[in-house]
Parts: structure tokens; C-alpha cells; sequence
């Protein structure tokens, strides 16, 4: 549920080749430099990864699935109990028991996922990668992270941009997000609030825990290497978002943010990362 957003990238850079907006013009320079440093020391990104330990942890690989399913189905579960008790709402109020139900739905899966993390991880939840010693220094990183990040999913946002044209024609648009687009249609402050706490707090956390560490720890206990359990974490990242117009950019993220928790050995640095890029979407939607 990353939100693939900041106004479409400037809406596409104007469609592609018209003006835009003075900020993201330097996030993007700044990310360009950014990543020209990083592929000069690590030979292009060849050996970005080459130490990377493995978590040690005793974890059956199924187990990794286990918050994955409860929070899909506990989330699943709450909409349809929304349905049949508070149909007929007015809109602004539907969206708002819609984020109620991501927020609520979430908190069986978190609590399993930490009761599996202290029972198989070594150092338990420090051994995943969430130790509140290190949130100061993940957060001043996950910044210039997000920086190196933001010209990668552009290229992806526009990739996909310019395939959709040439197989759909020029009418073809990426749909926007359904969050992005319930805080643009809203101006209720609650619904408003509500949104911004599910899409810069809840969904990162519960995101990077499950598919970075759960889902790609449990990968890497079995392939080793990190790109290729990276590269499977990502893709089962995408498919649990519903528009594959934002399959490509997503992928793209995923793959950055799974890079980041390898590097690091922080699960709280891919948080901030996920937490960073939301909240740009976010307020760009609000000053549209």
C-alpha cells in the first residue's frame, strides 16, 4: 500500500516534457548525485551488498507468511463487517471506517510478527533490525536515502508513462492512489488526519515489517545471497497492490527499500524511507 504519488511526479513531468515544479527538480538532481557516489564506490552497485550478514534466526519459512495472511484477512474481514453495518454513509465518513479498518486490521499481524521475531531471531526484535538506539541516526539516513530513491522511481513512473501511451494510446494516465485521492476529494480534518496517520505511520510500518522483514529475511535464511531474495520479496510486494499501472514504480521502491534494510541491518531505516516517500505524496495531494 505505498503510495505512488507526489502528484504523479508533477503529473508526469507535464506530460513529459513541459515544466515542473522547482522542488522536484532538485530532489531529483540531488538524488542523480546521490546515486553517482554510491555506483562509483560500489563498482556500479556489483559489490553494494557484497558484506551483508544474514540474520540469524531459526524461523520456518512459512511462518513469514503467517502476518502476511492474518492482516489481509483481518483487514478483509473489517470491510466486510463495514459494509453490513454502516452502509449508507456519506462518503467522507466511508473513507474514514475504510482507514479504521487498515489501522485496526494491522495490529494482529504486528503482534505476531514480534512474537515470531523474539521467539526465532537471535537478539530477537534487535536481531530484525528494530533497535530503538538506532532510530536518531535511520531517520538522518533514511533522508538521504530517500533522495537516491526518488530518480529511480521517476524513471520508473515515466517508463511505465510512456508504455501505457504507446500500447493504450495517448488518452492513458496512471490511476492515482485511493488514499491521494480520498484526501483531494476530502476536506473534513478528520478524514484528513486520519489518512495522513494510516499512509505516513501505519502502512509503512506494517509494510516493511512484513514484506522486509519477515517475508525477505525468511528468503535470504535459504537463497543467502541478498539481490535475488530482494528481487522476490519485491515482486510478491507488488502483486499485493491492486493497479499494476504502479506495478513498475513500485517494484522500483521495493527493491530500494529492501537494498536499504540489507545495507543497514535496519528494519527502522526502510520504515523511515517507506514513511518519507508517503508523506511527500501526501503533501503534495494536500496543496493541489
Amino acid at each position: 500500500m505505498a503510495i505512488v504519488g507526489i502528484a504523479k511526479i508533477t503529473e508526469i513531468l507535464e506530460e513529459l516534457g513541459g515544466q515542473t515544479t522547482t522542488a522536484n527538480l532538485v530532489v531529483c538532481i540531488g538524488g542523480i548525485l546521490v546515486l553517482s557516489v554510491w555506483a562509483i564506490r560500489t563498482s556500479l552497485g556489483t559489490k553494494s551488498l557484497d558484506n551483508a550478514p544474514v540474520r540469524e534466526n531459526i524461523m520456518p519459512p512459512l511462518w513469514a507468511l503467517i502476518p502476511f495472511f492474518l492482516w489481509f484477512g483481518t483487514v478483509s474481514v473489517l470491510y466486510f463487517i463495514k459494509e453490513k453495518l454502516l452502509a449508507g454513509l456519506p462518503d467522507w465518513q466511508d473513507a474514514i471506517a475504510d482507514n479504521l479498518a487498515i489501522c485496526l486490521g494491522v495490529i494482529p499481524a504486528i503482534v505476531i510478527s514480534i512474537m515470531i521475531a523474539r521467539i526465532t531471531f537471535a537478539r530477537g526484535l534487535k536481531g530484525l533490525g528494530l533497535n530503538l538506539k538506532t532510530i536518531p541516526r535511520d531517520f538522518a539516513a533514511a533522508i538521504l536515502n530517500l533522495f537516491a530513491i526518488m530518480p529511480v522511481v521517476l524513471g520508473a513512473i515515466v517508463l511505465t508513462t510512456i508504455i501505457g501511451k504507446l500500447i493504450f494510446g495517448d488518452k492513458f494516465q496512471m490511476p492515482q492512489h485511493e488514499e491521494l485521492k480520498q484526501i483531494i476529494a476530502y476536506s473534513q480534518w478528520q478524514v484528513r488526519a486520519l489518512i495522513v496517520f494510516t499512509a505516513i505511520v501505519v502502512v509503512p510500518f506494517v509494510e516493511e515489517l512484513i514484506f522486509r522483514g519477515m517475508i525477505q529475511t525468511a528468503l535470504r535464511s535459504y537463497i543467502v545471497r541478498p539481490w535475488p531474495a530482494i528481487f522476490i520479496a519485491s515482486l510478491v510486494f507488488i502483486v499485493f497492490h491492486a493497479n499494476p499501472e504502479h506495478w513498475l514504480a513500485l517494484f522500483a521502491l521495493s527493491l530500494c527499500l529492501g537494498y536499504t534494510y540489507e545495507k543497514s541491518g535496519s528494519l527502522f531505516r526502510s520504515i523511515f524511507v517507506h514513511a518519507l516517500f508517503n508523506a511527500m505524496s501526501v503533501l503534495a495531494a494536500l496543496n493541489q
